[in-house]
């Protein structure tokens, strides 16, 4: 039996993002439609025991790193047990999360002690009425939810950004020394044309280039590295223990690098978050398929996997939200 996964063009797969759910109590304007109600329905979500054999049969092909995205994770009932047993699964060295934190107040000590490592926290905005223009929610509470995650312990903890022209790029200088403040790491995001919100959103596209032109103009930046399994390419302001992330599917594409897949939250194996490449896992595991065969299955899955993505050539060829893929 093959013991780790490689795709048709040689990339070794050690990470899999793990949407345990579609939902989520934000409504970003870039992942999903304000009114949208089009939800997985419970039943067709894979259960926790199939998650967890899932993820052990890709643990057995050699992936280490498993990151619990959404919709919002910590919306299903049941997060941090889910979490401590994947956490206890023989080759799973990695366990982390991505959260909007609205929720993380109540279940940061929970978690950690679950066994979830790092996690990684929404935040496009430090201004209550961008927040809420962005997401329909109130910062306050992601606010407190950081706060509770650094008292926890987590480390690191990751600030996602995504840079909109003319709405939030203003802020990078004061995420920037937001993040020194607290010990957060920084990674500045490309919007990505994913379904109608994100070609909504694409107006608003701004080169994350020019946001680190505009930042070493105001902070020596030096080359800078970051442990963990993403296309981040780093600096860290000098003087500090701040690393800034920058995340360029569309002005720098990374994919001659990746090492992932995501498996949303109605068991689809999904092989580019850019192309539509996939692989139905979960009718097979209701039809009582043994656990050799779940392998042999992931590994036909890979053989999908495409080169790279076609964001910038074709926009319009991706009809799903974010929030269905996982992130």
């Amino acid at each position: 039996m093959q013991t780790e996964l490689t795709d048709p063009f040689g990339r070794k797969i050690e990470y899999v993002r793990l949407s345990v759910t579609d939902r989520c109590d934000l409504r970003c304007f870039y992942c999903m439609p304000q009114g949208f109600r089009d939800f997985e329905e419970p039943e067709d979500w894979l259960t926790f025991a199939e998650i967890e054999r899932v993820i052990r049969a890709f643990a057995e092909l050699g992936v280490s790193r498993v990151r619990l995205t959404g919709g919002e994770p910590l919306v299903r009932k049941g997060i941090v047990e889910l979490s401590q047993t994947l956490a206890g699964l023989p080759g799973i060295h990695d366990l982390s999360l991505s959260s909007n934190a609205t929720r993380m107040d109540k279940y940061a000590a929970d978690l950690r002690h679950a066994g979830i490592k790092r996690i990684n926290v929404s935040l496009d905005s430090l201004r209550p009425e961008v927040f809420r223009e962005i997401t329909l929610g109130k910062l306050e509470k992601v606010i407190n939810g950081l706060m509770a995650a650094k008292a926890a312990g987590f480390g690191p903890i990751k600030i996602n950004m995504v840079m909109m022209k003319g709405l939030n790029d203003m802020e990078a200088e004061d995420m920037v020394e937001f993040c020194i403040e607290h010990d957060f790491t920084l990674r500045f995001i490309e919007t990505m044309p994913m379904g109608d919100t994100g070609r909504n959103a694409s107006n608003r596209y701004i080169s994350l280039q020019t946001i680190e032109q505009r930042l070493a103009k105001r902070y020596a930046l030096i080359p800078g590295m970051m442990p963990g399994g993403g296309p981040a390419r780093y600096v860290q302001v000098a003087g500090t223990e701040l690393r800034i992330g920058f995340i360029t599917p569309i002005s720098q594409h990374f994919c001659e690098t990746c090492n992932r897949v995501r498996l949303s939250v109605d068991g689809t194996l999904y092989m580019c978050l850019g192309q539509e490449e996939r692989y139905a896992l979960r009718p097979l595991l209701r039809d009582g398929i043994s656990d050799d065969e779940l392998k042999q299955h992931i590994i036909r899955a890979l053989a999908l996997k495409p080169r790279n993505h076609d964001f910038s050539k074709k926009p319009e060829q991706l009809v799903r939200f974010m929030s269905m893929t996982g992130g």
